[in-house]
């Protein structure tokens, strides 16, 4: 929905007119708005973010060689 002095404004938008828009963005361009409609549709995603973050700040990671050791 758009805003335009207060009011709202409803604009339909098919999921083919999205799917061709996505196809025309660049790899970043793409990445971010993949992400960003990954986030706004479930926030546990988001959260999900900000502990990985912390995590890493905090040094509570492990090597590559650690997870995959036992393969």
């Amino acid at each position: 929905m758009a805003h335009k002095n207060g009011e709202t404004i409803g604009i339909s938008v098919s999921p083919e007119q999205i799917i061709e828009a996505v196809k025309k963005m660049g790899k970043l361009q793409r990445d971010a708005f993949l992400e960003d409609l990954i986030a706004a549709a479930n926030p546990k995603y988001l959260e999900g973010i900000k502990e990985a973050r912390e995590d890493y700040r905090k040094g509570r990671v492990y090597s590559h060689e650690q997870v995959f050791k036992h393969q």
